[in-house]
């Protein structure tokens, strides 16, 4: 295996693992925004699995918004989660 692979898998393994302990059995809650939508997601990492998720692409919010990344839009996510 090469040099950078092998470090970036360390360094991947690290972070996923720090994650794990971090949330100590509990689910967590991964919010991304980009410029034009938001996404979130509830994440049960023992098991590996999401179990919820919501992002302002889903029919029944767009057509409420004005735009899928404002203050309106979030809120509207975060009630559908």
């Amino acid at each position: 295996m090469s040099r950078p692979l092998e470090l970036y898998q360390r360094r991947r393994r690290r972070t996923r693992n720090r994650i794990r302990n971090v949330s100590g059995g509990k689910v967590r809650l991964s919010v991304f925004r980009s410029n034009k939508n938001i996404y979130a997601q509830v994440i049960d990492d023992n098991a590996g699995r999401t179990l919820a998720a919501a992002s302002t692409l889903d029919q029944e919010l767009r057509s409420n918004l004005k735009t899928g990344s404002d203050q309106e839009a979030a809120k509207q996510v975060g009630l559908l989660i």
